[in-house]
């Protein structure tokens, strides 16, 4: 008797499809009365928060009404496609709800104010500062006054070739090597 009711229950399921898929609001309601509590027990299970499983069913069923006519009865129950979209869709809000998380995360790690030590980096400042002074000493006459006016005194090139009385392409060619200079000067110390 049990394996009687099934395929008659099948057959009706499927025939309520059918008259969903065409608009009937009664169909609609018939087959909601014999399904929902269970397409609400497994999307709870999925979810585990009631609020959320009432959206989700309601997506579901919304699903159902505007795409009823796309059920292939070939393919397996009306219930067993009713239960996989429902599953899916409550995968998908938990998906949803674990990609908020981490976003929220992220970008609470990332509002978050780190603390800055003020004096450390003012002492270092000066150090590197100190240390640039000291191998701008060690530098060449010619190659230390192109770097101080090109750069302390932020005039171009063609400002400090004519305050120094030299070709522009020779400023160029004292900064590069002036440069280079300094560099090494600062790596070895």
């Amino acid at each position: 008797m049990t394996t009687s009711a099934t395929p008659a229950r099948t057959a009706g399921s499927d025939e309520l499809l059918t008259l969903i898929g065409h608009g009937d609001q009664a169909a609609f309601a018939s087959f909601y009365d014999h399904t929902c509590a269970r397409t609400l027990n497994l999307i709870r299970r999925v979810l585990k928060d009631s609020a959320q499983s009432e959206e989700v069913a309601q997506e579901v069923y919304l699903e159902l009404w505007q795409h009823a006519a796309r059920f292939d009865s070939g393919k397996g129950s009306p219930i067993n496609w009713l239960l996989t979209v429902a599953h899916r869709r409550a995968i998908d809000r938990v998906r949803a709800s674990q990609a908020s998380r981490n976003r929220d995360l992220a970008i609470g790690i990332r509002d978050t104010a780190h603390p800055f030590d003020h004096v450390t980096e003012n002492v270092q400042t000066s150090m590197e500062y100190h240390d640039a002074r000291r191998a701008m000493t060690r530098l060449s006459a010619k190659h230390r006054a192109v770097i101080e006016l090109t750069y302390d005194h932020n005039l171009s090139r063609a400002e400090t070739a004519e305050r120094l009385g030299i070709p522009v392409n020779t400023v160029k060619t004292s900064l590069r090597d002036g440069l280079i200079a300094l560099r090494r000067q600062l790596t070895a110390a």
